[in-house]
């Protein structure tokens, strides 16, 4: 039902709103541009880095389901289709930008300096993992969904404040659109034009919750309008479009022109976390075999063979120093004396303990002794 009263439609507002939410992209599935105009014209070193790291991601990502399988590492969410979104994102970044990751943008701030070595510590819990060198700017990956979009409208003011030429970067989910986080930090950074990019990963699914089921929205872009920030959708697959959206939101933030949203459409190929989730449950052969068609890694290779500065060779020797990497990594991280409870109790209470856990402590440490 729509109002007679031209001056008055609700449901006329909505639609031109979202109307106006076209998902941007520039190198299509074939590897072939389609909008010149936007084409960010990198170097071919940069084109050839940022493919780099796109593969040492996936190369990554299927060491750490192998190493999770084994044993050998904790928790691990797949990352798999997302490499454009993730790693495309990073490559529009300066190492004085500050990343506050989900769960499972892990790439990214390795990527910005935390040493692998950690990385897999804190999958495992341990706490070394989450002690962050002084000059690496990120904080460790926030399991509570959404939270981070909070944590980085305060980092964000904090670098306005303190007159930095910077931005304060994070990740989120499709679901983590729902949470009220979501709501309050967007608005939030908003409301003070503090230098801040909203990211949301639309990977389709929030674990088994599809996107049509979290929000009636026809996008999740259109979100950022009500907190007066511009917004933009983008092919989530595509890592040409996703680096020029968050290189212009930076070039603006610096500007002093506030924060920006950006919602990547993209799918992950392997399952939400390793703990026990099949996809196969609620995802058809057919949709992943429609979203492989749009991989991030395949379609990247297409244009830079293309370009003739890429070839399956050079793959390779990325491939091969990657398994390197991570395999010494790993041997890093295993080399780090196991975590005691006693260590986690003195980490948590410098000062005095309360009672119950001095009585916690003892008997721990008469156990830890045998």
């Amino acid at each position: 039902m729509t109002s007679n009263n031209n001056l008055f439609d609700p449901v006329k507002n909505l639609q031109e709103i979202e109307e106006k939410f076209e998902m941007v992209q520039i190198l299509n599935e074939n590897g072939e541009i389609v909008n010149d105009a936007l084409d960010p014209k990198l170097s071919d070193e940069e084109l050839v880095e940022l493919m780099s790291r796109m593969v040492f991601t996936r190369i990554l990502d299927q060491r750490s389901i192998s190493l999770n399988r084994q044993g050998r590492l904790g928790f691990y969410a797949p990352t798999a289709g997302q490499e454009a979104s993730q790693i495309a994102s990073h490559f529009a970044l300066e190492k004085e930008d500050y990343i506050l990751p989900g769960y499972r943008d892990v790439p990214q701030i390795v990527l910005h300096g935390l040493p692998l070595w950690k990385a897999f510590l804190w999958s495992r819990g341990h706490f070394v993992g989450g002690q962050i060198p002084e000059d690496v700017n990120v904080l460790p990956p926030q399991i509570i969904i959404g939270a981070q979009y909070i944590q980085t409208a305060g980092v964000a003011l904090g670098m306005q404040k303190r007159g930095k030429k910077s931005v304060a970067v994070t990740y989120t989910g499709d679901g983590g659109s729902s949470q009220g986080d979501f709501y309050e930090g967007i608005n939030f950074a908003g409301a003070f034009k503090s230098p801040a990019i909203f990211i949301v990963q639309n990977n389709q699914f929030a674990i088994s919750t599809p996107r049509a089921l979290q929000t009636s929205a026809t996008t999740i872009a259109q979100k950022g309008v009500a907190a007066g920030i511009p917004s933009i959708q983008v092919d989530g697959m595509d890592p040409l479009a996703v680096y020029v959206a968050t290189r212009d939101a930076r070039e603006r933030a610096v500007a002093g022109e506030g924060p920006s949203f950006i919602e990547t459409v993209c799918y992950r190929y392997g399952p939400h976390t390793m703990a026990g989730d099949d996809p196969t449950r609620y995802r058809s052969s057919e949709t992943d075999s429609e979203w492989e068609k749009k991989d991030p890694v395949v379609r990247f290779r297409k244009y830079l063979e293309a370009k003739c500065i890429w070839s399956e060779e050079k793959e390779t020797e990325v491939i091969e120093k990657a398994k390197e990497e991570i395999k010494a990594a790993i041997k890093q991280a295993d080399g780090v004396q196991k975590q005691k409870v006693t260590d986690l109790i003195s980490i948590m209470h410098k000062d005095e303990l309360p009672y119950n856990l001095k009585e916690q402590y003892e008997i721990y440490k008469e156990k830890e002794s045998k």
